[in-house]
């Protein structure tokens, strides 16, 4: 079956913001003047198409990246727009970061009254890192204190981006009417509610001169990207409209420049003048370089893969989720080939052969089949079992794998556990189920406290996965606070430590009897056992007993129970009984003297130590600094990195619960932090007792 549309009139976008830009409106509208809607969906009334999971349409926020399908005709000729609509909340950004990976381009959405947020700082930032050209949208310029060039003017000094209007807006607040197209020189205003009704004048009087000098700026920006327009421009020789819209897009597509867009989506202003500019100045397949690999166990033989039907396919799996008619669905992005519905493919980062079964094209939570799917494609597919997030697919004779995909460790974590035992084994599952689908949610048992943790991006992140838990799986479960894994050791040498265990009472008894020196090990070493018996005072098949013994007795520490680390012990004598001794009891023996041995050796408790790095505005310096003292936490090495101070601190596990929610209070939400483990230090005394008291009760 040939494809319907041709590769240079395609586009894959991305829609991204700050939470609550009004990115998921300014979707709505551009598939309701699409034709893929016939009611316009309200976020505030819950019914954004886009937003499909039940949390998002309650709670007004975009969780999953929704994928659909539009076609927006231009001069006569019908292109099709691919849009991924983006959550903005910092604790999805894993989300945004795997969308950006597959698009081509994107139209980032500012809010005309908050500006550059910090959400669009972070998301910004990471299309950056993709390279992945951008129009932006000034959106809500009917809301009461919208200020476009202050937006503008905040792009350029946050964002560090040479951010062009191509369109300014018609009074603002209440009195925004309509639209100047700064390119073409026209006034547009919008006639009724929906915004279909556009009248097209002449450029007020009192703006004929903001827009000239707004034009000019323009002309000269693109025209340093293009020799022959600055020729033109420099010798004050006229530039056509197709020279000028054609320069803009050489210069958007390369990253020089951003072009500006404004309106408000709500009201549906602007919204299909932002359609024409994502057909203008955003790339098609054809645009963007040929995506690069490397060869299944040569990472150093690089391959790279034509956006073309006739290339060998390849394709990247950016998204796994669980639909709950037709079971997994497995979201990817084709970059070169075709693939038939049937057909076998290999994951070649696993090095597995897989069957495509049913080929689905997205309209958020609507589908339609497809029978085959061709190069610069979007879509979704069922029967791929073994696929993960970030996967190659490939032809099985021409095998590749590309670059994948880096997603940011979690940060918090807590103990889950169901809610009544019928809930046991349904948790389990709707754990697997939620990993496979998000890379940045993991699920581990914690051995020593026997409890489930979770780790995520944020309080946000779990709250939800929760909500999934339930809502989807029918699981009830409480989660609490996650348990430190501390540790114990001991700081003196103790020398002669006997321990004997006898049993003599009628009958075979049990005797054993050793004597042992124990002292700190070097730390890292864990457990070092030494038999320094002469002359067999206990026999040798019975001296790995106690060795085992003495191990076993370290799982339980003296002071608050915790496994004790880094010790050494010297088996230096003791003695035996021909008939009584067993290897039970020379164990027993030697795990009662690495008791007592423990207790003479001045034990003392161990906490996990962090190396925390923020990164962070120069604002709010001083109270992340201060906080991270408050935590107990040594600072260290400050650095400038891009615009951002970093600080490095070391800080102990136990004082970082609820971090994530203070750094993002402290820095209005600007500031993000990683952490590590570093290694184990002695608690102090105050703080010791605390744990051991804690433990005791």
């Amino acid at each position: 079956m040939p494809r319907k549309t041709p590769l240079k009139l395609l586009r894959n976008i991305g829609i991204m913001a700050h939470i609550d830009a009004g990115k998921t409106t300014t979707t709505e509208r551009v598939l309701y003047y699409t034709g893929r809607l016939h009611r316009v969906g309200e976020v505030h009334e819950g019914a954004a198409t886009m937003d499909w999971m039940e949390q998002e349409q309650e709670r007004g926020i975009t969780i999953t990246s929704a994928a659909t399908t539009c076609h927006w005709e231009k001069q006569d000729t019908e292109y099709r727009i691919n849009i991924i609509d983006t959550p903005g909340h910092v604790d999805f950004t894993a989300e945004v970061e795997r969308s950006l990976r597959v698009l081509d381009g994107a139209i980032a959405v500012f809010c005309g009254v908050g500006g550059v947020e910090p959400q669009s700082e972070t998301v910004w930032r990471q299309a950056d890192q993709y390279g992945v050209p951008r129009i932006c949208f000034v959106n809500k310029m009917d809301r009461t204190g919208a200020d476009f060039e202050n937006v503008v003017d905040m792009m350029r000094e946050r964002l560090g981006a040479n951010a062009l209007p191509v369109q300014y807006p018609l009074g603002e607040g209440e009195l925004f009417t309509g639209i100047v197209d700064i390119v073409r020189q026209k006034a547009m205003y919008y006639q009724e509610e929906l915004g279909s009704g556009v009248e097209l004048a002449d450029v007020p009087d009192a703006l004929v001169e903001k827009v000239s000098a707004l034009r000019e700026e323009l002309v000269e920006a693109v025209a340093e990207h293009d020799d022959a327009l600055l020729e033109k421009f420099l010798s004050g020789e006229d530039i056509s409209l197709k020279e000028l819209t054609d320069g803009i897009r050489k210069a958007t597509l390369t990253g020089s420049i951003f072009p500006v867009f404004c309106g408000s989506a709500f009201k549906n202003k602007g919204v299909r003048a932002l359609l024409d500019g994502v057909i203008d100045y955003l790339p098609s397949p054809l645009d963007i370089p040929a995506i690069e690999g490397h060869l299944p166990q040569h990472d150093e033989t690089r391959e790279s893969r034509e956006a073309s039907d006739d290339a060998p396919f390849s394709a990247l799996v950016f998204k796994i989720m669980t639909d709950p008619y037709v079971g997994k669905l497995t979201y990817v992005r084709v970059y070169s080939g075709s693939l038939p519905s049937g057909s076998y493919v290999v994951n070649a980062t696993k090095d597995k052969k897989e069957r495509v079964g049913r080929i689905l094209q997205m309209h958020a939570n609507k589908r339609e089949e497809k029978e085959e799917l061709f190069s610069g494609d979007i879509a979704a597919v069922i029967g791929l079992k073994d696929s993960k997030t970030g996967d190659t697919l490939c032809h099985p004779d021409a095998p590749i794998i590309l670059e994948a995909m880096n997603f940011p460790e979690p940060v918090i974590s807590v103990a889950i556990e169901p809610k009544t035992r019928p809930d046991q084994d349904k948790l389990s599952s709707g754990l697997v189920k939620l990993a496979d689908e998000d890379p940045t949610f993991r699920v581990y048992t914690n051995e020593e406290t026997n409890q489930v943790i979770i780790s995520g991006m944020g309080e946000l992140h779990l709250e939800i996965i929760v909500d999934r838990l339930r809502r989807e799986f029918g699981v009830g479960a409480n989660i609490g606070r996650p348990q430190v894994s501390y540790r114990e050791t001991i700081r003196t040498r103790s020398e002669k430590v006997v321990g004997k265990f006898v049993r003599q009472s009628g009958g075979r008894g049990q005797y054993g009897h050793v004597v042992v020196n124990i002292e700190p090990a070097e730390p890292g070493t864990g457990f070092v056992f030494e038999n320094k018996i002469k002359g067999g005072v206990i026999p040798r098949e019975y001296i790995s007993s106690v060795e085992q013994g003495t191990k076993e007795a370290l799982v339980t520490g003296v002071l608050a129970g915790y496994p004790v680390i880094d010790v050494k012990v010297e088996l230096v004598d003791g003695s035996y009984h021909d008939v009584d001794s067993s290897e039970m009891a020379f164990k027993i023996a030697g795990s009662m003297a690495m008791k007592a041995g423990v207790r003479r050796a001045s034990p003392v408790l161990l906490e996990p130590i962090m190396d925390v790095e923020v990164v962070t505005p120069q604002d709010y310096m001083g109270d992340i600094i201060g906080d991270l003292s408050s935590r107990r936490g040594k600072v260290g090495a400050m650095a400038d990195r891009a615009g951002a101070q970093v600080i490095g601190a070391s800080v102990p596990l136990g004082e970082m619960f609820g971090y994530a929610t203070t750094l993002r209070s402290l820095s209005q939400g600007r500031a993000v932090y990683t952490m590590q483990f570093s290694q184990y230090q002695e608690v102090p005394n105050s703080k010791a007792e605390e744990i051991i008291n804690t433990n005791a009760n």
